[in-house]
């Protein structure tokens, strides 16, 4: 038998425990020891999924040059669009189709950029209107703006409209 007395009991629960463990017991500091141990090595590892938050998500911007017949270039910023297609004054004369987009008509930006589209007509090109003329990347998928030129002579239907 031990001839220490058994501590009154107390309203605090916490009291016991202390005085029978003693604050500077051996199992105490092993205890401490071992907490602040766990508590550096988490502070200092990466979460799950932190490669994943480090990357950033991209998303597809695609500028289309609706066939309006006008002429003309789009640009955007930040750069990352340059795209063209020639004016093509003469459908109903010719058989053969419009020409093709060319240069840069699509790009990829971060997500959540706002990218907002500069319009230059071509000589007897106008610029009528950009559907959005501004937007915000989201993801995932593609984002889409479609910009119209029309000619000075007006043969699109498209460019009476706007």
């Amino acid at each position: 038998m031990s001839s220490k007395p058994n501590p009154p009991a107390t309203a605090d629960p916490v009291a016991t425990p202390r005085r029978r463990l003693g604050v500077g017991t051996p199992w105490r500091k092993v205890l401490v020891a071992t907490a602040l141990a766990a508590t550096a090595a988490l502070s200092t590892t990466a979460p799950v999924g932190a490669a994943h938050a480090v990357e950033t998500q991209q998303g597809q911007v695609v500028v289309w040059i609706h066939d309006s017949f006008g002429g003309g270039t789009v640009t955007s910023q930040p750069a990352g669009i340059n795209c063209h297609v020639v004016a093509f004054l003469n459908p109903y004369e010719s058989e053969e189709g419009r020409p093709g987009q060319t240069g840069t008509c699509s790009a990829s930006f971060p997500v959540g950029t706002t990218v907002t589209f500069i319009a230059t007509p071509d000589p007897g090109s106008y610029f009528n209107y950009a559907d959005p003329p501004r937007l915000t990347v989201g993801a995932p998928g593609v984002n889409t703006a479609a910009v119209y030129f029309c000619p000075d002579e007006e043969l699109s239907p498209y460019c009476w409209y706007y």
